[in-house]
């Protein structure tokens, strides 16, 4: 049985803020991936959606989601993964974007990308904003970053795939 009376938004809130593993400067509402809180027999039921199927930071999302609930005395919780419909890039808030930028990481121009690994799309460097720039490897520190260089300031980045 649900040990505490917390409504459904009140738990969402308090797992809102819950950093992402690999970006600690986005919160998983950030990022899109917190889909919902509901109650179902006794039980909090929150619903997470991983940026790719087979994504490492789900197990450690979803310990933070029970430890952070359990520290307010909620213990019945569920932590639910659902691949339907599929995380995209449309799910970043604006705010992630400004966020993941003045970390480093090149957030996606757009929301919706007609191809997942497009060379032709133009990165904008992080660092400098040059518009200047390389792809590296279609693959990045993480499956859902590929990694570039700038040609004006010479650093490397990650860019955030869209998809």
């Amino acid at each position: 049985m649900v040990t505490v009376d917390l409504y459904p938004d009140e738990v969402y809130n308090l797992v809102s803020e819950i950093p992402d593993p690999e970006i600690p400067v986005i919160t998983i509402k950030d990022l899109g991936i917190l889909r919902g809180v509901r109650i179902e027999d006794g039980a909090y039921i929150v619903t997470i959606t991983p940026t790719y199927t087979a994504c490492p930071a789900m197990g450690m999302i979803g310990d933070q989601i029970k430890e952070i609930l359990e520290s307010h005395g909620v213990t019945n919780v569920k932590v639910e993964l659902t691949y339907k419909p599929a995380w995209t890039t449309d799910w970043l808030t604006q705010e992630a974007k400004l966020k993941l930028k003045k970390y480093g990481i090149a957030p996606p121009n757009h929301s919706s990308c007609s191809k997942l690994f497009s060379t032709a799309e133009i990165v904008s460097c992080p660092q400098c904003n040059s518009k200047h720039t390389s792809l590296i490897s279609r693959f990045g520190s993480t499956a859902c970053k590929a990694l570039y260089k700038c040609d004006d300031c010479k650093e490397t980045f990650d860019a955030f795939k869209c998809h």
